[in-house]
């Protein structure tokens, strides 16, 4: 039979050992505690980057769509028609590149969006269909500006809504 003075070193170092062990656990436990508080906050850094670069550039897919800057793109030479496809196709394509974005902008900001890439190439088809076949590409242009400056302008009206709505995210 063993006595108690064989068991009194294992006994001691049991008693050194656990304040040590309670110590390291807490330590631990609040090195985790800090780093998930910190990927948190990374993470919401990271959203609030990834809202601000969403306005950034649909305001940007918006400028593009103006009819002013429309009107510079491609070739003087092509017919009415073929300036009309190859408009649409282009707000389409950009549309669609950047319509990931939603996610990160309000039900109403994209759907105003929505509605001003669509108005748009109504507004193409519109005025092509109120025009004689004696016009050129040029008086074309020219008419759907000013078609575009008689009407709402819907564009800068949803910019002005995507900037308000930044500065309540933000």
């Amino acid at each position: 039979m063993a006595s108690l003075s064989e068991y009194l070193p294992y006994a001691f170092a049991l008693i050194i050992a656990i304040p040590f062990l309670v110590l390291l656990r807490q330590f631990v436990h609040s090195y985790i505690n800090l780093k998930n508080q910190e990927l948190k906050l990374l993470s919401v850094k990271s959203n609030s980057e990834n809202k601000a670069q969403a306005y950034e550039r649909m305001t940007l897919f918006l400028e593009r769509i103006k009819p002013s800057n429309l009107i510079q793109k491609f070739d003087k030479g092509l017919a009415i028609h073929e300036f009309i496809f190859l408009t649409e196709k282009t707000i389409n394509e950009e549309f669609e590149y950047n319509s990931s974005q939603q996610l990160y902008l309000g039900k109403n900001s994209w759907q105003n969006i929505v509605d001003s890439k669509l108005a748009i190439i109504d507004l193409l088809h519109k005025t092509y269909e109120g025009l004689s076949n004696e016009v050129n590409l040029e008086e074309f242009k020219t008419i759907l500006l000013v078609n575009y400056m008689n009407g709402n302008d819907y564009i800068s009206a949803t910019i002005e809504d995507l900037r308000r709505e930044i500065l309540i995210v933000a």
